[in-house]
């Protein structure tokens, strides 16, 4: 396989990364508001774990892969061949190392949703898993160029973390385990979960914009030549276009759909913001995927110096 097939296996199984890591997140919340809310909410609430386990078991799958991809690309080999060289990229490189503590943290992700039932030990398992995964994905990226202690890390990691319940809670939201809640006996419970989908989607966003704003000011260099003249900077327009998107559908839910939902707790209202939330969450799958792409691009500042 050639560079270029490398790069783009790369790029897609660290969005896939990106993804399931979110949904993972996303299915635990969601399962664990669901877990007290009765009989008629069981199928939402087995759709929320059985969604939490397969975003795990898709999460080290992936990771796995995309060493294996980092191994062929470090030395220089095929992917058949790169089987060998996984154990020195591991013991003898920085991406190794980071790799693990990520890997480990994907690993008790999935043990905790297969083992647990919602109990106080799972939800600490998978908070330390993704501790864990954060802090092995921020230590991998460009960040780490400012030092494995660096604020940039730091930041970085809290933007991974921020963007995983944003991303998560619409995504399984959205497509998994909303759905399951309309009809007209789950209507109450519906509309508790989408005020609190919302609410946690806006809190996240918040962080998510703050830790992304350093970060772009950190890739420009302070200065704006690079978001013109550079791939970085045209992808990171685009994934900016994104995500503004997936805010105005999100704000419109928030401040239009959901506050009608609860004055008529109509089945067309309900209809309307599964629908945007639905939207929503495929704009989120293109956020992910682009930011993969960012990911593999050299930062704008690189080209001021």
């Amino acid at each position: 396989m050639n560079a270029m097939g490398l790069s783009i296996g790369q790029v897609a199984l660290a969005a896939l990364m990106d993804i399931a890591f979110a949904v993972a997140i996303g299915s635990a919340l969601l399962e664990r508001w669901l877990a007290f809310e009765g009989q008629p909410t069981r199928i939402a609430w087995q759709r929320a774990r059985a969604s939490l386990v397969a975003a795990s078991f898709a999460l080290v799958l992936a990771d796995a892969l995309w060493l294996l991809y980092q191994s062929a690309s470090m030395s220089g080999v095929g992917l058949p061949m790169a089987v060998g060289a996984v154990p020195t990229v591991i013991a003898q490189s920085h991406v190794g190392h980071a790799w693990c503590v990520a890997f480990g943290g994907a690993i008790v992700a999935l043990i905790a949703a297969l083992a647990s039932r919602g109990g106080r030990a799972g939800q600490a398992a998978l908070g330390l898993a993704a501790v864990l995964v954060v802090a092995g994905k921020a230590s991998i990226g460009h960040a780490a160029d400012a030092g494995l202690w660096s604020a940039a890390v730091a930041v970085q990691a809290l933007h991974i973390l921020a963007t995983g319940v944003w991303g998560g809670v619409v995504l399984a939201g959205g497509l998994i385990v909303l759905p399951a809640l309309d009809t007209s006996t789950t209507r109450g419970v519906l509309i508790r979960i989408a005020g609190r989908v919302s609410s946690t989607a806006a809190t996240a966003l918040a962080v998510v914009v703050a830790t992304g704003l350093f970060n772009a000011q950190r890739g420009l260099g302070a200065s704006l030549e690079p978001l013109s003249g550079t791939t970085w900077g045209h992808v990171l327009t685009l994934k900016g276009a994104l995500v503004l998107l997936a805010v105005l559908l999100g704000g419109l839910n928030r401040t239009s759909a959901l506050p009608r939902l609860r004055r008529t707790a109509s089945t067309t209202d309900t209809h309307t913001f599964n629908n945007i939330l639905h939207l929503e969450a495929l704009v989120m799958i293109g956020v992910f995927i682009v930011a993969a792409v960012l990911a593999r691009c050299e930062p704008g500042y690189t080209m001021l110096r």
